[in-house]
């Protein structure tokens, strides 16, 4: 009987074995912890950039010492102490094009997460970084042949017809005196993807990058930067994980996202950052006439996050579609939401998120809503679903609506429940046992999320939301 209210009542610790293997730094090259003029100057010359990223890195370095860390917005990063973080660590493994050329332990990790076998299925190209430097970069030659870029921004400012394209957009959108850790990430960027896609070229199938953070008490700052031309389409998905460490480690990326008149993107993001991450991404998207950008989001780890995807509807009829899930746990705080500008006339924007949290675990969703004075006839719906499995855990909703033309429509709704008894009590009846109808319960609240995203991430989004609700009290 000891043993039966034992396994009623325990919360078990979730077995994130999938993730939380950790292989040694032996060999690899770290740069001292902390954030100096010499360790930004080393960055920069070890990528044998050119002089006007390196000035960039070295204004926004002084960009970051001049703002102050904010006191009053979202949850406490107190815990996060940039002097004890390297901001550059490489394993030591020169680019390849081979799974086979690879150091066997980074291609065992990425084997382990699945990303190889992705690629033979179903993934026009693939980007794997390790810690501060991609390992692994290929595309399908027919897709190259449409005249698709899909390269690392390193690369590309090495190459006379790509360097001007980066030169124009990288630090447009998301400028470095953005906030605070924006200009540090423009100090101490590496890694991360270029994408261009030219006019009129549907990539018949997703591109990703996939960010595998090993080191310890390391910060992860990856740049992402798509341009999708007037008439394209493009799919494109981003990963993320790390191992359990018991300091502070950091992500710090930015993604900038380039959609032209009559295109269309969407963005699927699965992050299962470790629970001693802080996970403070700047992710923003502007969008011409006539275009489309679609987010997913999905978030399961991180022990603090910050993270609200903006979108711009620069032109008009251009949409913007946002659905995403997030799921905090026992010590986690996951402050998150979107933003949306509506500035064209006849622009319409959809939002549609849900939040589960247990064991404690605090949700909190932002939404901005901002029409400007010429988008007429302006159309923005606000959708938030909040679901708590027990009496610990928090979760809190703070919309912000500022419209500025009289013909546009705006709408808000949010709702926070329970599972209910009565469906479980159905589910039990039919032979189902107790632990396992709340966990189909909860997948079935995290469907309209998991259903948006292509199968292979549909199942690894629905394998964490089962781990995570392993060991739940009943």
């Amino acid at each position: 009987m000891t043993e039966l209210v034992k396994e009623r009542t325990y919360v078990a610790d979730v077995d994130r074995s999938m993730y939380d293997f950790v292989f040694s730094e032996e060999g690899y090259e770290r740069y001292e912890d902390g954030l100096t003029p010499e360790i930004v100057r080393a960055i920069s010359a070890k990528k044998d950039e050119p002089d006007w990223m390196l000035k960039m890195r070295l204004d926004a370095l002084q960009t970051y010492h001049a703002k102050d860390m904010a006191s009053n917005w979202g949850p406490s990063i107190a815990g996060l102490d940039l002097d004890h973080i390297s901001t550059y660590v490489n394993p030591r493994a020169k680019q390849s094009k081979s799974w086979d050329d690879v150091p066997e332990e980074i291609k065992d990790t990425f084997e382990r997460l699945g990303i190889p076998e992705a690629e033979r299925k179903s993934l026009a190209g693939v980007g794997a970084q390790y810690d501060s430097e991609i390992v692994y970069h290929n595309m399908r030659e027919d897709v190259a042949k449409q005249g698709v870029v899909y390269t690392t921004v390193e690369d590309a400012l090495h190459d006379p017809e790509l360097e001007p394209i980066v030169r124009e957009h990288f630090g447009k959108l998301i400028p470095p005196g953005d906030h605070k850790f924006a200009a540090l990430h423009y100090a101490v960027w590496s890694g991360g993807s270029f994408v261009y896609v030219p006019k009129g070229v549907t990539v018949p199938y997703p591109l990703q990058s996939y960010f595998r953070l090993n080191a310890e008490g390391a910060g992860q700052f990856e740049h992402t930067l798509i341009v999708v031309d007037e008439g394209a389409d493009l799919h494109f998905i981003e990963g993320c994980s790390a191992p359990k460490y018991y300091e502070a480690n950091l992500h710090a990326g930015a993604v900038e996202l380039f959609v032209k008149d009559g295109a269309r993107l969407r963005y699927s993001t699965i992050e299962n950052w470790s629970k001693n991450m802080y996970n403070l991404n700047t992710k923003r998207a502007t969008v011409g006439k006539d275009a489309t950008m679609e987010w997913v989001s999905g978030s399961f780890g991180s022990h603090v996050s910050y993270l609200y995807p903006t979108t711009i509807l620069q032109g008009e009829r251009s949409n913007c579609e946002f659905t995403g899930i997030t799921f905090a746990g026992a010590t986690q705080d996951l402050d998150t939401g979107c933003k949306v500008v509506l500035n064209g006339a006849d622009t319409t924007a959809s939002v549609d998120t849900k939040s589960i949290s247990k064991d404690g675990g605090v949700n909190t969703f932002r939404s901005s809503v901002i029409v400007g004075r010429r988008a007429s006839n302006a159309r923005a719906t606000v959708s938030c679903q909040s679901l708590m499995l027990d009496d610990i855990s928090r979760s809190d909703t703070i919309p912000a609506m500022d419209v500025r033309n009289a013909t546009a429509s705006v709408g808000h709704e949010a709702t926070i429940g329970r599972i209910s008894d009565e469906t479980v009590l159905y589910l039990m009846s039919r032979g189902i046992p107790e632990g396992e109808a709340r966990a189909m319960a909860v997948s079935g609240f995290a469907n309209p999320v998991s259903k948006e995203l292509p199968l292979e991430y549909a199942v690894e989004m629905n394998n964490l939301v089962k781990l995570e609700m392993e060991g739940a009290i009943g």
